[in-house]
């Protein structure tokens, strides 16, 4: 047999292979002119959005009606979460008019409902908790009929004030992802803790009962059902009022693989037992995200607490 010339360049690494999506989880391309108009919104006023950072499949959707996340605090994660497409390194210093152009954006496309997120920043001795406070301001301000409701990171290792500062500033709706179960945390969301995480929701409503609760998961990691149920169950230990469940979806080879494609039926499964343990609101399904639907699912959570209130 001959050899093989070492100066020869070497023969192609195979492709990793990527699981083939089901259905009911495939979308068409955003192409509609309302899609356009929200994404040159964002550019004019150098806004960051999850939508686009974490490759949201709901973003023709959501932005067609004028529906998007705006992400604060620049596009750079000081963590690198297995599941999240945002780009990890040493974020650049906080914009201070990022709080006007915020505003500008509900203003200007006349919303209702706002969600407002943000990548990690353990680079600031109050994880950002300033900047969401500066955002929920300049709202207040400028568009004050917007109902608002946040998604924080977790805060970890920083003082209990960065908290209580953004309750002070109230939000309608404190989110906070778990993301996944306690025992995948450590590959799937390494520089996190799932019991800091349930601490901080917990905290959150023990400040101020009046603001709603929301947390939410990813299913088709690897998780077990009565994992999910555990979850589930310490949510509601810790008061939260809203749960999320969707189907995590790879965003490229080099992220955690998915696992298992969840199916509808046990989505709605899923959703039965969690309105069971006393959620106010439930919202899971394959395309079910942390602010697909948020304004119309924030209606709903607000009835279903006034409902239960005249109950007694």
């Amino acid at each position: 047999m001959a050899e093989a010339d070492p100066l020869s360049p070497a023969p192609a690494a195979p492709r990793p292979e990527r699981v083939r999506k089901p259905d009911w989880i495939r979308v068409k391309a955003p192409t509609s002119a309302g899609f356009n108009e929200t994404r040159r919104l964002m550019r004019d006023l150098n806004l960051a959005t999850v939508c686009e950072e974490a490759a949201c499949p709901n973003i023709g959707e959501c932005w067609t009606k004028k529906h998007a996340t705006v992400m604060i605090l620049g596009d750079t994660c000081t963590r690198a979460c297995a599941f999240c497409n945002v780009k990890t390194g040493m974020p650049r210093a906080v914009d201070p008019l990022e709080p006007e152009h915020v505003a500008t954006v509900a203003e200007t496309m006349g919303l209702e409902h706002i969600v407002i997120t943000s990548v990690d920043r353990d680079d600031l001795p109050d994880g950002g908790a300033g900047q969401f406070v500066k955002v929920i301001e300049a709202l207040r301000r400028r568009a004050p009929k917007t109902t608002i409701e946040i998604l924080t990171p977790d805060f970890r290792n920083k003082p209990l004030s960065a908290i209580e500062a953004i309750i002070a500033a109230r939000p309608d709706v404190y989110n906070h992802n778990l993301e996944t179960v306690p025992r995948l945390y450590p590959t799937i969301r390494p520089g996190a803790r799932y019991y800091a995480s349930l601490r901080l929701l917990e905290t959150v409503k023990r400040l101020d009962p009046s603001i709603f609760t929301k947390s939410g998961i990813m299913l088709g990691l690897g998780e077990e059902r009565m994992e999910v149920h555990q979850v589930m169950d310490d949510m509601r230990s810790a008061d939260i009022d809203f749960l999320t469940m969707g189907q995590y979806l790879q965003p490229t080879p080099r992220h955690a693989k998915v696992i298992e494609f969840v199916t509808p039926s046990a989505f709605d499964a899923y959703a039965q037992i969690a309105r069971a343990k006393g959620f106010l609101q439930v919202a899971s399904s394959p395309l079910t995200r942390s602010s697909y639907h948020a304004g119309e699912d924030f209606a709903q959570m607000k009835a279903a607490r006034d409902a239960k209130l005249a109950r007694g």
